[in-house]
């Protein structure tokens, strides 16, 4: 499962869903659905938003083991 630190990074930097979304050109909604974990970027989407916090992507996208 991919898992994200998409909404601690974005309070931390003190940005708002909308300005984060401005930035990297998505909507809001994106925003919101990526933080709730019901959206798995693009890869570009990703580099975006790892730019747009100054930290390399898999700082802010890695993968959960699952239970089997």
């Amino acid at each position: 499962m991919l898992t994200n630190r998409v909404k601690e990074l974005r309070a931390r930097h003190g940005m708002t869903q909308g300005l984060l979304a401005e930035s990297v050109d998505v909507t809001r909604q994106t925003i919101v659905a990526l933080e709730k974990g019901s959206y798995i970027p693009s890869l570009l989407l990703a580099m975006k938003i790892s730019k747009a916090f100054g930290l390399p992507v898999e700082d802010i996208f890695y993968l959960e083991e699952e239970e089997r």
